[in-house]
């Protein structure tokens, strides 16, 4: 998970890439167990507005993972789109292998989400690792190794719609308060304020295990007013299969 790149984006230096230009993004560490790791800019503003524009046709209701296959639930209400893999979506993609150490493949990566929350939508406690081993196969490249959630959207009167992580001690520095709620009640966990242009990135498996970790349930909160749009950047234990990380393949939950 160390890299030169790591050192780089720790020092606030933008890592260049042959094919992109990547922002000086800054990384704070919120917790080193589970590992979670704060990006601030991690988007440019001329990111932001092509993924807004790119995805208005596409948007349709999101799915979950059952036993039954991917579906609509109550428990799910967003609205939610793969991506078609253009310059700008290849160099969001590279610049999350980056963050992860050279290591990281590009056919480890799930093809890229957005997410569209309006008034009163939500998503309910939920881990992004699987425990049906029918969607951690070889064929799709075991389990979900990495998350990054980012937010590419937050309309001027969006209120609610944090990322609560319940069972992740709250950080203690005032500091923390321009990206996490501070006044919720001490020992509820931790609730991301959804700012746009920011990132939260963390590890879904525990280490040296392969086992998923509890500890990185969380919740897209209900958004009380105006709408908010977020990207799901995954990232599998090996390659997927190209059958699966064509557009619109069936790891759309």
């Amino acid at each position: 998970m160390v890299s030169l790149s790591w050192a780089l984006v720790l020092a606030g230096v933008g890592v260049a890439a042959s094919e992109c230009t990547h922002p000086s993004f800054k990384a704070y560490k919120l917790s080193s167990s589970p590992l979670i790791i704060y990006l601030q800019n991690f988007l440019t503003k001329n990111e932001r507005s092509h993924l807004k524009e790119i995805s208005k046709p596409r948007f349709r209701r999101s799915v979950v993972a059952s036993d039954e296959g991917a579906k609509q639930s109550r428990i799910r209400t967003s609205q939610s789109t793969d991506l078609p893999r253009d310059e700008i979506v290849k160099c969001i993609e590279q610049r999350a292998m980056e963050f992860q150490g050279f290591d990281t493949k590009e056919s480890q990566l799930e093809p890229l989400q957005l997410v569209k929350y309006g008034p009163g939508e939500h998503y309910d406690y939920h881990t992004d690792w699987l425990a049906d081993p029918q969607y951690t196969t070889s064929f799709n490249g075991g389990n979900r190794m990495t998350s990054f959630l980012v937010y590419v959207y937050v309309s001027n009167d969006t209120t609610g719609g944090g990322t609560g992580f319940p069972l992740v001690d709250a950080p203690r520095d005032e500091r923390w308060c321009g990206f996490v709620e501070c006044d919720e009640p001490f020992g509820s966990g931790v609730v991301f304020r959804p700012v746009e242009g920011n990132a939260i990135f963390w590890e879904n498996l525990i280490p040296g295990t392969g086992r998923g970790d509890g500890r990185t349930e969380h919740a897209g909160l209900p958004v009380t007013s105006g709408e908010k749009i977020g990207m799901n950047i995954w990232t599998r234990q090996a390659g997927i299969s190209d059958e699966v990380r064509k557009e619109g393949g069936p790891l759309d939950f």
